[in-house]
């Protein structure tokens, strides 16, 4: 019977810190409707769960709880975000090795994307930016490991993007990308 208040505070601590991890990612993202409500049913289990702390003080037991579900709800919080894969990143790849295999392969699967030629500190790269979805970063990771191996990548999240380029079917780019007459690693 002295577990099953700890047990429940355990738990709600577990539900309350996950929902606030996923609402302060969310409100980073700039999703304010949903961020409002989360952040309600977050607030309102909290004030249960200290409710029971304060109705408890002289039990350790109450405590350990709290605590412990506190550390276990950050955990599941990242974790659901992370399965949730919500909004957009930017893919920054350079690449000293050609990458012409490379960019028609990204082409050829309809990703928009800009490349351009810079100066490395020591030699000529390739810099490649795309703006995709958190759930194509794995599949992305896959073909640039796969076709240009040593490429250095990395992957930041963004708070908004106008997508009305890369979107846009009458843009003479965009045509040209999906009908294929143009292939990105060839200069004419």
């Amino acid at each position: 019977m002295i577990w099953i208040v700890p047990i429940l505070i355990f738990f709600a601590r577990i539900i309350d810190v996950s929902i606030g991890t996923i609402r302060i990612i969310l409100v980073g993202k700039g999703y304010r409707a949903i961020s409002a409500i989360l952040g309600f049913v977050e607030v309102l289990i909290w004030v249960i769960a200290i409710g029971q702390i304060m109705q408890n003080l002289n039990s350790w037991i109450h405590y350990i709880a709290y605590a412990s579900g506190f550390a276990a709800g950050t955990y599941i919080g990242i974790v659901i975000e992370q399965k949730l894969s919500i909004g957009k990143v930017v893919l920054r790849i350079i690449t000293r090795r050609d990458a012409t295999e490379l960019l028609n392969v990204l082409c050829e699967k309809e990703y928009s994307l800009t490349s351009f030629d810079a100066m490395g500190r020591f030699e000529e790269v390739k810099i490649i930016y795309m703006v995709i979805r958190r759930r194509q970063i794995k599949e992305l990771i896959k073909l640039i490991n796969k076709h240009n191996p040593k490429a250095f990548y990395t992957i930041e999240d963004v708070r908004f993007v106008n997508e009305t380029f890369a979107t846009n079917p009458t843009h003479p780019g965009f045509l040209k990308r999906i009908s294929g007459r143009r292939k990105l690693g060839v200069r004419k």
